[in-house]
């Protein structure tokens, strides 16, 4: 059925009935249409997103979730799960980096209660309501019905309790070490040190809670687990605080059915006294005020990009993958009684000025995530550049992965990509930027002495041999070299553009690495020993070993900065796409002897009927827009409508991977408005098949960027034609420098692949062998 068949009727029986105009279409603020529970149908085995539904602000500090996983458990809330054991304060990026510094409030009718498993309850989606500033729920076991406001550092929770002379409210501080006290009849204040590494020794997560009713008792326990129902509490005679392993309190209230109770809570990374501080973003303010504040600055962040001319399940799916794309990285500053912004480092332990931002993988989101911020909010990607600053200051490295501090996850030096894009588009503040310059040209150099994965491992032979080798040790060696090279080019960029020539041309030489991984008779990406032979056996269908989570057909393409030379070394442009062509037409087949299982990516593949295209994972997620630079632009326009019709919904299962902190999600954003960044840090972006009819961008710096293509519809994938601020335009590419102070771009959709446009040399994108950035 075409997208507007009632619509269509609709304007028949104007014109029959002599009206003037059809009936205009009239569009729900933005976040009405976001699915929190999307990609919430996982697990270890198979990822339809590794989500959970987050109750935050835009790139709040914390996020509250309601917890249906045990204790520590990385799938904190699955949407398969019948029970809830607590509404949790998160600040987890994903199921594989796990938590730190959580906690959880869980209403509770009946004694005992304080261990997870006796307290939790019963839950249907049906008595669920999940939205980005609310979340609601009914508890069956104890007849509660729990509701969730969010700020940036604090949150109101409403409990609705039944009439029980036993109804209470349990905190608990987690296991690893915690501690709760009783302030007053009302307040209960605390710190939990739970976490996943990568923190200093004084690392605590203080919070606060207030209630608006007296609690007349307070149990207090160091092990709930432990605690039967009859026997005391574990706490001194009289005492009003608990320390140890796993604090956990449980205020009680008599209640009459129907009747609220609100509990006020804040955190903070600092101190107690700036808990306090944060639970001033809540104040007295009413739970529906809070709830009104948070939807309001949730349809001002989505509701800087404006579609129209779809239809409602992609309306779902964009503004969903929007948000998702607006929470990571969160903010980790702290603004004080005087107004002074401040951090507790995840890096060193001390309290310092300025900004600072965590809970994000480049490896993951150098990709579509970071430059969406660039194009969409610079303000707050200004922010997080200083951060990055920061970090640098603090610890002598840029991190890779960061949640809070430096973490051992995936491979790569890419933060040099996230710092050279936002130096190369004039967003990263002016004083930060010959510090994240050494810092990038500090971090080709060394490893970090404690997380490998920060810095560059392997980097004495990527600096000799120009690639790490498959025999000395490191795994993952082809990945590591192909992103080096990209990162060289990158670092090149920026210095380039401060005047650093010397610097410059190392590293212009350095982003040819790449051909020293090239094997000309297989015409892909292999691993190579020292001694400069090939690595034997060697099957392009095995994942891992010299590949991150991936095989050569995924990992061969990311020569992000030079397709061309990449098309040269397989024969030419030609050859090039006919590669490109061969990953989705040979069969989902896979080698997984080097993890010894089929790990989630590879099904992921398989049951994506596209061949050995993976776009469940971050490696391939550019492959598509690579038609762009064969010039065959009609095939991206094809595959990028494929993906995102077929592996996209905004429904639990709506991924078709990892989302992994909003890169996923931004691709389906960029591809969905026309354009894609295949090459952060260049100052180009590849040309799609823009999915609505009518997209409007509002930069923050106050530009905007009309997107528009009458008519389109899904049968529409081809781009016929396309006009720049009303001129033709022929390229597949868009420059940065027409789009950053506001563009109209008008494409003209057609059912038929126009094969005369985009095909010429100067309509190819930028590659470092062949053109200069234009």
């Amino acid at each position: 059925m075409k997208r507007y068949a009632f619509s269509a009727v609709l304007a028949l029986l104007f014109t029959a009935c002599g009206a003037a105009s059809q009936p205009q279409e009239k569009m729900l603020p933005p976040v009405d249409y976001v699915t929190t529970l999307m990609g919430t149908q996982s697990d270890y085995a198979f990822s339809a997103g590794n989500t959970y539904p987050a109750i935050a602000l835009p790139w709040g500090m914390n996020f509250w979730t309601p917890q249906t996983g045990k204790m520590g458990d990385g799938w904190t809330y699955t949407y398969g799960a019948h029970t809830i054991r607590g509404f949790k304060q998160t600040h987890q990026p994903s199921p594989w980096i796990n938590d730190y510094g959580q906690f959880a409030l869980m209403p509770v009718r009946g004694k005992d209660k304080l261990d997870e498993e006796s307290r939790q309850s019963w839950f249907s989606h049906q008595s669920e309501t999940a939205r980005p500033y609310y979340y609601s729920v009914y508890l069956a076991d104890h007849d509660i019905r729990a509701e969730l406001a969010p700020t940036e550092r604090a949150a109101v929770m409403r409990f609705t309790f039944p009439e029980s002379a036993e109804s209470g409210v349990v905190i608990d501080a987690f296991d690893r070490g915690s501690r709760i006290e009783t302030v007053d009849d009302r307040t209960i204040v605390g710190y939990t040190t739970r976490n996943s590494g990568g923190v200093p020794e004084n690392f605590r997560n203080w919070f606060v809670v207030r209630f608006d009713k007296p609690f007349t008792a307070v149990e207090l326990t160091d092990r709930p687990a432990r605690y039967k129902a009859g026997s005391r509490p574990l706490y001194p005679e009289g005492g009003k605080a608990v320390e140890g392993n796993h604090a956990v309190a449980k205020v009680h209230f008599a209640t009459v059915r129907g009747e609220q109770v609100i509990a006020r809570v804040a955190s903070s990374f600092i101190s107690a006294e700036q808990a306090l501080q944060n639970l001033k973003e809540v104040g007295e303010a009413s739970f529906e005020e809070i709830r009104d504040r948070a939807e309001a600055r949730w349809n001002e962040v989505l509701g800087a990009i404006e579609v129209s001319g779809g239809s409602l399940d992609e309306y779902r799916t964009f503004y969903s993958c929007l948000y998702r794309s607006v929470l990571f990285p969160r903010k980790f500053y702290e603004i004080t009684a005087s107004g002074e912004i401040v951090h507790y480092s995840p890096y060193n332990g001390e309290v310092l000025p300025g900004y600072m931002y965590t809970d994000t993988g480049f490896w993951d989101t150098f990709r579509a995530l970071f430059p969406l911020l660039n194009l969409v909010y610079p303000s707050v990607n200004a922010e997080i550049q200083a951060g990055l600053a920061n970090a640098w200051r603090e610890s002598g490295f840029l991190p890779e992965w960061a949640s809070p501090g430096h973490r051992g996850c995936m491979v790569g030096n890419n933060s040099a990509s996230v710092v050279a894009d936002a130096i190369l588009k004039g967003i990263t503040p002016e004083e930060d930027v010959e510090t994240l310059y050494e810092a990038m040209m500090s971090g080709r150099d060394k490893v970090h002495p404690e997380v490998s994965s920060t810095g560059r491992l392997g980097h004495e032979y990527y600096n000799t041999l120009g690639y790490v080798p498959y025999n000395v040790g490191i795994n993952e060696n082809v990945a590591r070299s192909l992103e080096y090279a990209y990162d060289d080019w990158c670092i090149a960029r920026v210095a380039r553009k401060l005047g650093r020539g010397e610097d410059a041309a190392k590293l212009e030489r350095a982003a040819m690495n790449y051909r020293n991984l090239f094997d000309a008779e297989t015409r892909l990406m292999r691993g190579r020993n020292a001694d400069g032979t090939f690595q034997t056996p060697f099957s392009p269908y095995k994942w891992g070993d010299a590949f991150t989570e991936g095989n050569s057909w995924h990992y061969t393409w990311s020569v992000f900065h030079d397709p061309e030379g990449l098309a040269t070394l397989m024969g030419g442009r030609e050859a090039f796409a006919r590669m490109l062509d061969s990953v989705f037409v040979v069969p989902p087949v896979y080698d997984d002897s080097y993890y010894g299982f089929r790990i989630h990516e590879i099904t992921e593949m398989q049951v994506a009927d596209m061949g050995n295209y993976a776009h469940g994972n971050q490696p391939a997620q550019h492959m598509i827009y690579l038609y762009d630079y064969a010039g065959q632009p009609w095939k991206a326009q094809w595959w990028a409508r494929e993906v995102m019709d077929r592996l996209y919904r905004a429904q639990p299962d709506g991924y078709c991977g990892d989302e992994d902190n909003g890169q996923t999600s931004a691709w389906y954003v960029f591809s969905a408005l026309g354009f894609y960044p295949v090459c952060p840090a260049s100052d180009e972006y590849a040309l799609g098949s823009p999915l609505f009819e009518k997209a409007v961008i509002h930069r923050d710096t106050g530009a905007e960027i009309v997107i528009s293509a009458p008519g389109n519809a899904p049968d529409k994938r081809y781009v016929g034609s396309l006009t720049l601020d009303g001129k033709p335009w022929t390229h597949n590419f868009l420059p940065w420098a027409d789009l950053a102070d506001g563009a109209d771009l008008r494409f003209m959709m057609q059912a038929e692949p126009n094969r005369e446009r985009g095909t010429q040399e100067e309509d190819l994108p930028y590659s470092a062998s062949r053109s200069q950035c234009r």
